[in-house]
């Protein structure tokens, strides 16, 4: 006789079959980090693929162990060789450690698993969607009539998705005009629609320089055009001067602007610090990434656009998901809010971080981010032997050791992964390279900055 399928995590018997299950995944999660100690494993490389084949064995055993046994070993292994962005010394990337109430709501998503492509797969995931894109697309564009936002994958996707946009309204002769510091999706975008490489205009001081981006218009060749600016830079979390960009794309004809505020665009929730994105709602299009300051599971992007009109060259029609007689009866059309088809509910959790922290709890977030970024610059200013780039704009310090060579930065922050002790990044700026700290974690204190530092003095005395 065939054994009964296993339990389903939906429907009313769901809870009480996953119940037990998380259980296990939570003491799994707890004695992996426990096991692992510091924010990421020791060994480098070849220890942790070591420790991660043993656990995983054989992939497709002939006959299963349980699932008890499965998530107990696997989620502990995950758990003790992972870059833990919770701890305070993991301090390298836009990989922010989430929320444990977007976690807990993403779970919720993962059991009862509404299809984003058509409506009768996700009817209530659909209108809470609306609901929220219409809310925070308000946000970036608090005047525009009709603002709209798409969820998308994270900052890659909305970036070429602005790149289609804008060719669907001018055709494939689009010319990218970007800076130097613009993130390198811009680049494959470009590649990906046909349309021609992107002119990069130089940013020696980490920004578009407003004269240099005019020259480089006049230099073009006439045609439509689409002017590329930066809030928050990848390698520093720098700014462009938006209202002079956004001025002079004003001034010339088929010129759009679009903003990749993939880091700084949940800013715009802080009253004390939004200013700095001044002028971002005179853009076309804006790129916000929500699993970066917003401290949300990956992936929560999202695609803002000024007119809602916009988005129509994106309609689709499968007449297995949006037939015609359907939409005029009145069901949603899901198909043209993503190029993807199937895709997860990922608004859940953003949705429920809105309403259990609301506007004043995730700017206190932002703000409390953003003074941590200033204490390590002040202890990088006041500790001998390490030069301070710049103050930070955001979140982001690039610091070295005074009058190290490159190789010798660069052996820094391998020795610090090596020993599982922390995790900077690395950037080039000034012809040199940088230790990169960039401060997502709002939990974060004083004394683990100190500790930070303490951990590059003692690997750059090795």
């Amino acid at each position: 006789m065939r054994a009964a399928p296993p339990p389903l995590a939906g429907s009313t018997p769901g809870p009480d079959a996953l119940r037990p299950l998380l259980d296990t995944v939570l003491d799994a999660l707890r004695q992996g980090a426990k096991a692992r100690g510091g924010p990421l494993p020791a060994g480098g490389p070849e220890a942790v693929h070591r420790h991660v084949t043993a656990a995983l064995g054989a992939v497709l055993p002939e006959h299963g162990t349980d699932p008890h046994e499965a998530l107990r070993t696997l989620v502990h292994a995950l758990a003790e060789g992972a870059a833990d962005p919770a701890d305070p010394l993991c301090a390298a990337h836009l990989h922010t450690p989430p929320l444990a109430l977007a976690a807990a709501a993403d779970l919720a998503a993962s059991a009862l698993n509404p299809s984003m492509d058509s409506w009768d797969q996700a009817p209530a995931a659909s209108a809470l969607e609306a609901g929220v894109t219409a809310a925070l697309a308000a946000e970036v564009y608090p005047t525009a009539p009709t603002p709209d936002a798409l969820v998308t994958t994270g900052g890659t996707e909305s970036n070429q998705l602005a790149l289609l946009l804008a060719r669907e309204r001018y055709g494939p002769r689009l010319q990218t005009v970007l800076g130097a510091n613009a993130h390198h999706s811009f680049h494959r975008a470009a590649w990906l629609l046909g349309l021609p490489e992107p002119i990069t205009v130089p940013t020696p001081d980490g920004t578009l320089d407003p004269a240099a981006l005019a020259e480089t218009l006049a230099a073009a060749a006439p045609g439509p055009t689409l002017v590329v600016a930066t809030a928050g830079t990848t390698d520093a979390g720098l700014i462009d001067p938006l209202p002079a960009v956004a001025a002079l794309c004003a001034a010339r004809p088929d010129t759009d602007l679009h903003v990749d505020a993939a880091y700084g665009g949940p800013v715009l929730l802080s009253p004390t610090h939004r200013h700095l994105l001044d002028g971002v709602d005179r853009a076309r299009t804006v790129t916000v990434d929500l699993h970066k300051l917003g401290w949300q599971p990956a992936a929560a992007g999202l695609l803002a656009v000024r007119d809602t009109a916009d988005l129509a060259v994106l309609g689709h029609t499968a007449d297995y998901l949006n037939a015609d007689d359907d939409t005029e009866a009145g069901l949603p059309d899901l198909l043209g809010r993503s190029l993807r088809t199937t895709r997860r509910p990922d608004v859940l959790k953003t949705a429920v971080t809105l309403r259990a922290l609301g506007r004043t709890g995730l700017a206190a977030l932002v703000d409390t981010c953003v003074e941590r970024a200033q204490d390590l610059a002040d202890l990088v200013e006041k500790t001998p032997g390490l030069d301070l780039r710049a103050r930070p704009t955001l979140t982001t310090v690039l610091f070295r050791p005074t009058g190290a060579a490159d190789p010798t930065v660069a052996a820094i922050r391998r020795t610090l992964l090596t020993h599982g002790h922390a995790v900077l990044g690395r950037a080039e700026a000034d012809g040199r390279l940088w230790l990169k700290a960039t401060l997502l974690n709002p939990h974060t204190t004083p004394d683990d900055l100190a500790q930070l530092i303490t951990l590059v003095e003692g690997s750059t005395h090795r």
